[in-house]
């Protein structure tokens, strides 16, 4: 990673050219030797991080596999109440954050501190609207009728005698994952706020931004997975 700072001699604003956090006063932590150092083991540490994040959702998609394989029947009935046009728009949000969260990532190595908080308030937005639709029109309505992990109030939505073991996957799944969403929001959310109060990211330390990026895509990955294991299989 290249972090001389000589293509990027505009001088910062002077409400924040001698302030610690802003990224061109940001020190290199006392036990690395330079940022490279820095940077290099930080993102080697996320993706170790992700490795255990992978596993954790391999676990669930695992119970999946082996519990459709011995109770299809339960698996279509459970999967014919869900609407793949909600399932359908909450990958598209995603899909989009993905993009401008990526957008992020380029605009702190750019030093574009406009469209870094621009890109990171599109991305909340969508993380927003994405547990907004899943709590709104899927979870509230179905736990309303009934339709509880492990079992159900009311039983007459008990099409089959294993329906009850679909539910509680679907509820695991998704609200891990939702869990993750809102993990994530509040990443993006800590460095949009050090971004405006103290334009702590720059082409010299972004390392923050790409990490949190690197959870979002992570999220977006597993949904990508849970939409069509969930939501079309029938």
């Amino acid at each position: 990673m290249q972090t001389t700072l000589d293509a990027y001699d505009t001088p910062a604003p002077s409400h924040l050219r001698d302030h610690p956090k802003h990224w061109r006063n940001r020190k290199a932590g006392h036990h690395w030797r330079t940022h490279d150092d820095e940077f290099d083991a930080s993102k080697l540490g996320m993706w170790l991080f992700l490795t255990t994040e992978v596993l954790l959702f391999a676990g669930i998609f695992c119970a999946y596999a082996v519990f459709r394989f011995l109770y299809p029947e339960a698996w279509a009935a459970g999967s014919h109440y869900l609407d793949w046009r909600f399932g359908g728009a909450n990958t598209v949000i995603l899909l989009i954050s993905s993009w401008t969260v990526a957008n992020a990532v380029r605009c702190a190595q750019l030093n574009n501190q406009k469209w870094l908080r621009i890109n990171l308030v599109v991305t909340l937005i969508c993380a927003a609207l994405f547990v907004f639709i899943k709590l709104q029109f899927e979870y509230i309505p179905k736990l309303s009728q009934g339709k509880a992990p492990g079992t159900f109030f009311s039983y007459e939505f008990a099409q089959t005698s294993h329906e009850q073991l679909w539910w509680s996957l679907y509820y695991m799944g998704t609200g891990i994952h939702a869990l993750h969403v809102l993990i994530g929001a509040s990443l993006l959310g800590w460095v949009l706020i050090r971004s405006w109060k103290y334009e702590a990211y720059g082409p010299g330390e972004y390392t923050m931004v790409e990490n949190s990026a690197l959870y979002w895509h992570l999220v977006d990955l597993v949904w990508i997975f849970l939409f069509p294991l969930l939501y079309l299989i029938h």
